[in-house]
């Protein structure tokens, strides 16, 4: 191992100190071994498909704003190693791959409260890039039935798809895990970002499974199984030493909380959209609670209403109702409000006012595509 990557790889035992200052990064390595060509080559068509792909979130000001945080967190002479892409994908998951490939997906994105925050994921990837676990990983399970399964289900299938199936054959053990996890925290430290915000996002992860499983009529499972891959460590283990990584090195900062829900204000409906389509009532209504920390805005008190209507209870659309006339008293509130509010009205046999909210939709949003079905259910 190189001496810069030895000095990094120190970083996975906690330090009873403020952490030295990171070493230089050497961005002219290239692959050696028929190891790490395989790998760079797999990587290098996975990126192909991926430049061209659906889910990637183009948005030119999205993009720039999450790429410096990366540069504001790793440094901007390691940022300059990494292509960066944004996929709307609405789970909670970033990825990195041998030759510089960084994803982070839109369900991570809504989850996260601010800079720093953010700063943690992406800078834990980066920690997985710059200590070369992709290659590690793929060279101990390297195999010709994976090559072959890589190579069908990559020209077939769905981008998604491809970074499961990238993510298995690039799959990181626990101590890669936990290095990671500690380089980031070492982004953080050496930012002006404050390194306990790693450690908050898994005490929020945490809290929403358990959200899901109770909404779900389980027991919440307290072993905090991370879930993307089994040999993650559990999110209580990683909340616990981050934060006594946070503790020794007292570091302050500001995570930039208000700048993140800036940044994130024009796609915040569409993910909570997103959300709201999964099922999952618990672990929404949660993620709901928790952005609106700072308050309920529009967007989360509509899709709120949207939650609350979809699962469809007698008392949930009594509560669908509030919610969707709170959005409108604050006058931003769209036209699907309107439709909201009289379907649940209509719903909760409250037919007259469910039809005028129904015909204010209509009125607001004239051209909508189920207008046709919408002019029915208000019609006297």
């Amino acid at each position: 191992m190189l001496p810069f990557l030895v000095a990094l790889a120190a970083a996975a035992a906690p330090l009873a100190e403020r952490p030295s200052p990171l070493p230089p990064y050497v961005a002219a390595y290239q692959p050696t071994g028929v190891d790490e060509r395989g790998a760079w080559m797999m990587a290098d068509e996975s990126e192909r498909h991926l430049r061209d792909a659906p889910e990637v979130i183009r948005d030119p000001a999205l993009n720039a704003y999450v790429r410096g945080v990366l540069c504001r967190t790793v440094g901007e002479d390691r940022c300059k190693a990494v292509r960066l892409y944004i996929l709307h994908i609405p789970a909670f998951n970033a990825t990195m791959t041998a030759n510089g490939t960084m994803t982070i997906w839109s369900g991570a994105l809504l989850r996260l409260r601010d800079e720093a925050e953010l700063g943690a994921v992406l800078g834990h990837e980066f920690g997985h890039f710059e200590l070369r676990h992709t290659l590690a990983g793929f060279r101990n399970r390297r195999s010709g039935s994976d090559v072959m399964t890589w190579a069908s289900v990559l020209i077939a299938n769905s981008t998604a798809l491809q970074v499961d199936i990238l993510g298995g054959l690039y799959r990181f053990d626990r101590e890669q895990e936990r290095a990671a996890d500690m380089i980031g925290a070492r982004y953080l430290a050496a930012s002006a970002y404050p390194s306990s915000s790693a450690a908050d996002v898994w005490d929020r992860m945490m809290g929403e499974a358990d959200a899901t499983a109770i909404g779900r009529r389980r027991k919440a499972d307290q072993r905090y199984t991370a879930g993307f891959f089994a040999s993650h460590p559990t999110s209580l283990a990683r909340a616990t030493y981050l934060r006594s990584f946070a503790d020794a090195v007292g570091d302050g900062g500001s995570g930039e909380g208000e700048r993140y829900r800036a940044a994130l204000a024009p796609w915040l409906p569409t993910f909570l959209a997103d959300q709201m389509k999964l099922n999952d009532f618990g672990g929404s209504e949660y993620l709901l609670g928790q952005l609106a920390a700072t308050g309920w805005s529009t967007p989360l008190l509509f899709a709120r209403g949207e939650l609350y209507r979809e699962r469809g209870n007698p008392r949930d659309l009594t509560s669908a109702a509030g919610f969707y006339q709170a959005a409108i008293a604050r006058g931003d509130a769209p036209p699907e409000a309107h439709r909201g509010l009289g379907l649940a009205l209509l719903r909760g046999q409250q037919v007259d006012a469910g039809r005028t909210a129904l015909r204010d939709y209509l009125r607001r949003k004239p051209d909508a595509g189920d207008a046709a079905l919408i002019s029915t259910l208000a019609a006297p």
